[in-house]
């Protein structure tokens, strides 16, 4: 099982997903006119009048803060400590980039989303890649795949991996045994859980910001006190990123290191592409009423991610001078090492407790995407909600104290054909996406709040639930 799941994690992480992510960001980039450039200004616009919603569906800036509670978790902290030891400083340059072009994929994947929701049993909204790829483009075969990838690896897998690095720096920090740590994180996310996607939105809505805000400003203070040595590191990212200088970690001055676990540690934690931010993307209702205006919210999401809060993460470690090529310290230790050396003592503290809110927040929303695929698959009754739910925190509590690599191993390949399944459907849909981006600017150009008109597009007849739309 291992040499099955090693050789396709190979053949999608090392051929596939590294050069389909940024091929698919550059081409929505190209086609959709270098959106997430010319209107980055309309992406703060769009979360500006964010905070309205209905009883049908939670508010856009409700579901910004759900998908960055999933974006936002270890791969901030760990993550780019990781990118850092094997791919180098290189390896940051190479996250900007799959983040920048990412922005326009995951503008692309959040609009369908919008355009092909649905409602559930309960008037509930619900979307997302399953249904844009059921509905969009008649492969129901494909959706179904998709939902039971994302089930595995978001509501299953993903959520023991966060565990793991919880308890780990909570033991690490406090010496709390790693078992009564899941046991408590497992407790706490079923008090969220149970109540239902909009408890998760209403719990992002209030914790991401505080949490993401804390931590960027810790990060700005230790830049502002270091500040003649910040434009030497940015440039030690960028020289590295083509083998222009040897920079600590992994390969030093290798090209193919520093673009590899940039570019996979980049979509681990921005998710752009993925097709798991849509699914929360979808069950908002938009404002302005056009599928676009949330794909600009979802956009955001991803700057925010990478280009905010990676990039943070990687400027203290640098700065910080801790990291040694070989030493095999790396991950959650690194970026504490880093902290420490900064903040002294309470670094190692206060990483811990960053983890545990990044880590925790991701387990809620990750869980809160599950959901929605069981729904797809018609699991969506009580019995199977809450079976899933009790899955979902039981593998909280087993991740926290296991550390199976083949398992852990099982959900990259299970996330990697999730996206590679979501960039060919999004691609195919791609016509459909500049012609609601063309609607959308074209109507706020002329002064009008951009709306979608249903009588606008005849060829979405049948595939799109007018009653929402009308």
């Amino acid at each position: 099982m291992t040499a099955i799941v090693d050789f396709v994690n190979s053949i999608l992480w090392g051929y596939v997903l590294v050069y389909g992510l940024l091929g698919v960001g550059v081409f929505f980039t190209l086609r959709l006119g270098l959106l997430q450039f010319v209107h980055f200004g309309e992406m703060i616009r769009a979360i500006r009048g964010s905070r309205q919603s209905d009883k049908s569906g939670i508010s856009p800036f409700q579901a910004l803060t759900t998908s960055l509670a999933s974006r936002v978790g270890t791969g901030n902290l760990a993550g780019v400590a990781v990118a850092l030891y094997l791919g180098g400083a290189g390896a940051i340059f190479w996250m900007w980039m799959v983040a920048l072009v990412g922005m326009a994929t995951a503008y692309a994947e959040s609009t369908l989303a919008q355009l092909y929701k649905v409602r559930d049993n309960n008037g509930q909204y619900r979307g997302g890649p399953a249904v844009y790829l059921t509905k969009g483009l008649n492969a129901p075969w494909a959706g179904s795949i998709f939902a039971v990838c994302l089930i595995l690896s978001f509501g299953l897998i993903f959520n023991a991996v966060q565990a793991n690095s919880i308890a780990d720096a909570v033991e690490a920090a406090f010496g709390i045994p790693k078992l009564w740590v899941g046991i408590a994180i497992a407790i706490l996310a079923g008090v969220v859980i149970f109540g239902g996607i909009r408890s998760i939105a209403r719990f992002a809505e209030l914790v991401v910001p505080f949490m993401a805000g804390l931590y960027v400003l810790v990060a700005l203070v230790i830049m502002a006190i270091n500040i003649t040595e910040v434009p030497g590191v940015l440039a030690t990212i960028v020289k590295s990123a083509f083998g222009l200088e040897e920079a600590g970690g992994g390969v030093a001055g290798s090209v193919t290191a520093a673009m590899l676990n940039g570019i996979k540690r980049g979509l681990f934690s921005n998710e752009a592409g993925m097709g798991s931010a849509p699914n929360i993307a979808a069950t908002a209702t938009p404002s302005p009423h056009h599928p676009s205006s949330q794909g600009l919210v979802q956009a955001f999401g991803v700057f925010i991610d990478t280009i905010v809060i990676c990039t943070a993460t990687a400027v203290m470690i640098l700065l910080s001078g801790v990291m040694e090529p070989g030493s095999g310290v790396t991950g959650t230790e690194l970026t504490q090492l880093a902290m420490e050396f900064h903040i002294g003592a309470a670094g190692t503290y206060f990483i811990a407790i960053a983890i545990l809110f990044f880590a925790f927040t991701s387990i809620v929303a990750n869980y809160s995407y599950a959901e929605n695929a069981l729904y797809h698959l018609g699991g969506g009754n009580t019995v199977g909600v809450t079976c899933l739910r009790l899955a979902a925190l039981g593998m909280v509590v087993w991740g926290s104290y296991q550390a199976v690599v083949t398992v852990f191993n099982a959900a990259d390949a299970s996330m990697g054909l999730m996206a590679t399944i979501n960039l060919i459907g999004i691609v195919m849909l791609s016509g459909t996406v500049v012609k609601l981006t063309k609607d959308y600017l074209a109507q706020r150009k002329s002064g009008e709040m951009p709306r979608f008109k249903l009588a606008d597009y005849p060829e979405l007849d049948k595939k799109i639930d007018n009653d929402i739309w009308r």
